[in-house]
This record gives structure tokens, sequence and C-alpha cells, in this order.
């Protein structure tokens, strides 16, 4: 028996429209103008003789009819997107696409990669570094590694590490005329901040420490940036524990006080269903895990 089809063209317009309620935002998402949604919502609104949305002067409701075609075509366009990544993968099995943020590429990723690489002599690893969510079809990424609360929709979302931060130094600022030694101490020293959600003014006050202007200081849009102004000696970084533990453990950074905040949020393996069945993103996301618990 013939499949029933609409034109296959308005589909992804009546889905990004629907998901977004906006024919102005979903013409941004896909790259085409407004009237271009329109029509195509209208061409399949005539095809299927019933009306998918209510308009208004400024907005756009779902019909009940509306909704549950949106409910459906979501999930299969979803279903269409990951069987075109399967099917496509052998053309491009011996490069893995990464995305995560260039801290965390900075200081974690990219000085263990070449063990990676030593023992998957046949995957080059492309590395984008953002911290926006990903779209794994349109942007072409296999795997990201995302810092948050891991309720990513449509994705899998695997826990890779809890983070918490602390104040780190050069070990030579625990020398000199005012050598750190308590929290009270830090008033004689620059303080260094990056664009972390948690500050200086959160630890400091979760210590109980005052009288330290917590604004004070140099400020760096990247953590990497800011780690390393910290290892030579610039300042006192709030550290977060991924992005300092090689320098930590190699000496060219010091805790100057055992005084920590464990973080709402963690770092996440995030990859689409169904990913794991190419060769490439398994032995990522397992040599992910593996270097983890080598600490």
């Amino acid at each position: 028996m013939a499949r029933r089809l609409p034109p296959l063209t308005t589909l992804p317009a009546f889905e990004a429209a629907a998901r977004h309620l906006s024919f102005t935002k979903a013409a941004d998402e896909l790259h085409v103008t407004h009237g271009a949604i329109s029509r195509a919502v209208r061409n399949l609104e005539g095809v299927l003789g019933v009306r998918l949305f209510d308009r208004g002067t400024r907005s756009v409701k779902l019909t009940v009819e509306g909704a549950a075609y949106a409910a459906e075509i979501g999930g299969a366009l979803d279903r269409i997107g990951i069987a075109t990544n399967a099917a496509s993968a052998p053309k491009a099995a011996g490069v893995l696409n990464v995305s995560t943020s260039d801290g965390f590429a900075g200081r974690w990723l990219v000085p263990r990669l070449h063990r990676f690489h030593r023992a998957n002599r046949d995957i080059d690893v492309r590395l984008a570094t953002s911290g926006a969510l990903t779209d794994f079809l349109r942007d072409g990424i296999d795997v990201a590694i995302r810092y948050g609360d891991g309720n990513y929709d449509k994705v899998v979302a695997e826990l890779l590490m809890d983070e918490d931060v602390s104040p780190v130094c050069s070990p030579e600022l625990l020398q000199g005329d005012h050598p750190l030694r308590r929290p009270d101490d830090l008033r004689y020293h620059r303080l260094i901040h990056d664009n972390f959600r948690i500050g200086w003014a959160t630890w400091l006050r979760a210590v109980g420490v005052s009288g330290i202007d917590h604004e004070s200081g140099v400020r760096f849009e990247s953590a990497a940036y800011a780690v390393e102004a910290a290892v030579q000696g610039e300042g006192v970084l709030l550290g977060r524990s991924a992005l300092v533990s090689a320098d930590l453990a190699a000496g060219r950074l010091v805790r100057p006080f055992d005084l920590s905040l464990k973080s709402r949020w963690s770092y996440y393996v995030v990859y689409p269903e169904g990913a794991l069945r190419h060769r490439k993103v398994k032995a990522f996301r397992d040599w992910l895990f593996s270097e983890m618990a080598q600490g």
C-alpha cells in the first residue's frame, strides 16, 4: 500500500513553527524568510484539509489538530535525522567532531588528547569550542561535553564529572611579605576573575570573609586564560577543579587553604540517541570516562 505523504519540504517549516510558536523564530532557525515559513504551512494545511495554526496579529497558536500533528512530526524528523547520520557516517568514519567550551578544551581535554590519538590512530578529532547548546544535525557535531544540569532535550547526557571551586595560585604567593595562609590574606593579593557562574563574592560570603573588594583585580572572558594568569603568578583565581587539576598535580598551582564550594553544575558527555553505534563516538566516549577514572 502506497504511503500518503504531504510535501516533505513543508514539514521542517511546520515543525519549527510549532516548536517555537513563532514563524519568525522558525525562519531564523531554518535560515529562510518569514514568508517562506508561512507559505509552507499554508501549503501543508491545504494538503491536509485542516487548519494547523490559529493566527493572531503578533502570535500564532496551534489548533488541536496542529498540536497532535506536531507531536508526531517532531519525532519522525528526529528519527530521519538519526538515520541520515548513520547512513552518511561511513563517508567520514575517520573524523570525529567534538564540541565543548574553550576552558574545558584548553585545560582538560587538549592536554590529554594525544593519548586518545595514540590509541585510535584512524580517528581525527576536530574540536569546536562554544558554550552554546549544540544542534547535532545542523552543526555536524558527533559528541559534545557540556557544563550544566544534564537536562538536555532529545539527546543522551551522561555525567562525566562533578566540580568544586576553591582558590588557587602560584606557589610563589605562599612566600613574600604577605604569604597566603588564611582567607583574610586575600586582601593583599590581586583577584583573578573569569566568566564562571560562581564568583568571588559568593565564595567570600560562604567562608565568612568580609572587607575584601570582590570586584577588584583582573578579569578574563576565557577560563583558560584565567588559569594561565594564575600559573604565572598574576594573582589568586577561584579555580574550577576540572580546569586546574593538571596544574595542581604538576605543582604549577597550589590551594593555599582547603576551603571549597561544590558547584550546582557538572560536566556531561552529550550525544544523539543511537550515536554509540558509530565506533568513533563510542571510542571517544569510553576514552573520556577512562581518563576521568584515572584522575
